[in-house]
């Protein structure tokens, strides 16, 4: 067998490792972060062998700018530790080092081995899926547990040379994405890699090997034994990286926005054209802001996923005979309560959501003072383009939409005040956290 040519499972057994020395692959030093080779260089220097290794290696392949570099060692957590004053050491299911230079935070791992290796109960499984990791071992152990061929690409700070085992390299020139090891077992393991193949696919705009992307839809239902708020972190790796459009869609399509977000789920099953409409404008909206290097906030995506449940449940309290601002509150209590036993949300979020809800009710009175009163309301931008949002989606409110945007033209002057006076309270704000 041709070890240079990637199969559809990539096993152990099958291939010995490419060294593909300097002159011919594109990975150059002055394309890694000064920092990294700081860590790699210091690491060499006291005797362990040092790897970058991971996203770093692969966005420089494909002409991208890594956002961060991983680094891979023989040397454990506390020998790391020992090296580096500016080190800390994180995570019991996956103890890792992280080395920070400021804002830069460099990640050295240490190579790990299977657990059927394991001593002294430091590797831990339940039905299949991996609960404890630090099973310590060496580079040709430590491929084997890496999630994705394009992401187990070692390049080697001692003569420069790119180490492949998995035919990273050939995945990364046909552009697909590819599991190592038996797909099904890999999700079993951690079931995030399901998540973690959408994204990288969205992400590199390759494909995903149909051996790889096969369980997927049976095995969704797996997420459900994620916690939540680890499904929050990919939430934001999903959704705010300018893709969420994508991301949505391809979610959709392999079952597992359901896992996410099941209130949305079931009335985009129900064939409700609005709440479609309303995501893809939300998305849009989000991915173009972001573009154009503009603040966004998890919390306006999130008043757009549930806004429709929150909708619903407050028509049928109103007609119980609760007021309708009584019945907007009770049922974003309900809705919000029902959503972080999936995917957690921090408080910061739910509260700014809740508020933005609110405001929908309270934008209806355009009478009398209260229109001047509610420009200066913190909230009141982000409840306006949520506004606006609704209409775009066909909504019954664009008349009202474009009544508060006439409004706020013939006012401008009290929201540029308003805005001053909400600074000035961040400001100080942080000063009482800092005394």
């Amino acid at each position: 067998m041709d070890s240079s040519k990637p199969t559809a499972v990539v096993t152990k057994i099958v291939r010995k490792p490419q060294i593909i020395p300097r002159t011919e692959h594109g990975v150059s030093r002055s394309e890694i972060s000064e920092n990294a080779l700081k860590v790699l260089y210091r690491l060499k220097n006291a005797g362990y062998h040092a790897y970058l290794v991971g996203g770093g290696v692969r966005d420089i392949l494909l002409g991208l700018k890594p956002k961060d570099f991983d680094v891979a060692t023989d040397a454990h957590p506390e020998q790391v530790r020992e090296l580096f004053r500016n080190c800390r050491l994180i995570g019991r299911r996956f103890r890792l080092a992280h080395v920070h230079f400021g804002r830069e935070i460099i990640e050295v791992s240490t190579f790990r081995a299977s657990h059927n290796d394991a001593v002294d109960g430091e590797g831990h499984e339940e039905d299949g899926r991996i609960i404890r990791d630090n099973v310590y071992g060496t580079l040709d152990d430590d491929v084997w547990r890496r999630d994705f061929t394009v992401n187990a690409l070692y390049y080697n700070i001692e003569d420069y040379s790119i180490v492949d085992y998995v035919g990273g390299l050939e995945d990364i020139k046909n552009r697909q994405l590819r599991l190592i090891g038996i797909p099904e077992d890999r999700y079993r393991e951690d079931p995030v890699r399901m998540l973690r193949a959408i994204r990288f696919a969205i992400k590199l705009d390759f494909s995903i090997h149909p051996v790889s992307e096969q369980p997927i839809r049976k095995l969704a239902p797996l997420l459900e034994e994620i916690p939540e708020a680890r499904l929050f972190e990919e939430f934001l790796k999903l959704f705010m990286s300018g893709q969420s459009e994508k991301a949505y869609q391809q979610l959709r399509e392999y079952g597992l926005f359901a896992k996410l977000f099941p209130q949305t789920e079931e009335f985009l099953n129900r064939g409700d054209e609005f709440i479609h409409k309303l995501l893809i404008s939300a998305f849009r909206n989000t991915d173009t802001r972001l573009a154009e290097d503009k603040p966004v906030t998890p919390a306006f995506l999130l008043a757009a996923l549930l806004w429709v449940p929150v909708r619903d449940l407050a028509n049928d309290h109103e007609g119980n005979g609760l007021s309708e601002m009584d019945a907007i509150h009770l049922a974003s209590d309900a809705v919000i309560s029902h959503q972080i036993s999936s995917t957690s949300m921090p408080r910061r979020f739910t509260h700014m959501a809740r508020d933005m809800w609110a405001l929908q009710v309270r934008l209806k009175n355009i009478r009398g003072k209260r229109p001047l009163k509610l420009l200066a309301h913190q909230r009141f931008r982000a409840a306006y383009d949520f506004l606006l949002l609704r209409a775009e989606a066909g909504e019954d409110v664009q008349e009202l939409a474009s009544w508060w945007t006439a409004f706020q033209e013939e006012h401008m002057d009290i929201q540029l005040a308003a805005k001053k006076e909400h600074q000035k309270k961040r400001f100080r704000h942080r000063q009482k956290r800092f005394r």
